[in-house]
């Protein structure tokens, strides 16, 4: 197992992406603390985890506040005695808007969040794995962050910040053994989608028009960017830091 021993914190992990890393991480032999502001959604995938044989808690955690990020971290060192992979997933998204019509509430929203939340992750994972010598920070861009969509200008700042801040958190990491790895998906099929299609629900005409600009023809699925945060996490990413790796079938070629 690629994971075997190790301890993942992941934030967002009630559901969609996180879920779906929690359960793959779990599967490789990581002991995993599932955080989300959805408490009840965290511990639906610590059973799942439990059931599969794998070692799981969950906890509640509002991103944007310092003293979650904090707990979480100080929660799996208490717990298990060490982080060795902290996934900053978490992430609001936007309806799209044009710029006169956003609302100044939504940017601050989305940045306490998407930005902010990302941010103090850091700050309290990385303290833990620069003395230890070793950890793997991950963060979910977008991307919206390299080739956004129209009226989503909001959601794609937000996503283009993290992997500006991934680089250069790499450059301070590096020589304390840790890496840090920024993840693009294209569109993928969670409870985010509609609101990205700017809809109330899923359709057969707002998927037709998003795999349009998906040249493999489909959109993510949760488990296409869980796969790639357990390669990216695992020894076999070894020399991969300050990248943004783009899971997106082509969109962005």
């Amino acid at each position: 197992m690629r994971l075997n021993g190790r301890v993942a914190v992941i934030t967002g992990a009630a559901s969609g992406i996180g879920a779906a890393s929690a359960l793959a991480m779990a599967r490789e032999g990581a002991r995993v603390l599932v955080a989300d502001i959805d408490e009840a959604g965290a511990k639906g995938v610590v059973e799942q985890i439990e059931k599969a044989g794998g070692q799981a808690l969950a906890a509640r955690a509002d991103v944007a506040k310092a003293v979650d990020n904090q707990l979480i971290v100080e929660k799996a060192v208490a717990t298990w005695g060490r982080l060795d992979i902290f996934f900053a997933n978490a992430g609001v998204p936007q309806f799209p808007a044009r710029i006169e019509e956003q609302e100044e509430a939504v940017f601050d929203r989305i940045f306490a969040v998407n930005v902010k939340g990302v941010w103090l992750g850091a700050k309290y994972a990385l303290a833990v794995m620069k003395k230890q010598k070793r950890g793997v920070l991950l963060i979910t861009a977008s991307t919206a962050a390299i080739r956004p969509r129209p009226g989503g200008q909001t959601y794609a700042a937000s996503k283009g910040a993290v992997v500006a801040l991934a680089k250069s958190l790499a450059l301070e990491a590096a020589p304390h053994g840790v890496r840090v790895v920024a993840i693009a998906p294209v569109a993928t099929e969670t409870p985010m989608l509609a609101t990205f299609m700017g809809k109330k629900e899923v359709d057969a005409e707002g998927m037709a028009r998003y795999i349009a600009t998906v040249p493999l023809g489909r959109l993510n699925r949760p488990e296409d960017i869980a796969n790639a945060a357990v390669f990216l996490a695992s020894d076999e990413a070894a020399m991969i830091t300050g990248s943004c790796l783009e899971v997106d079938g082509g969109r962005c070629i």
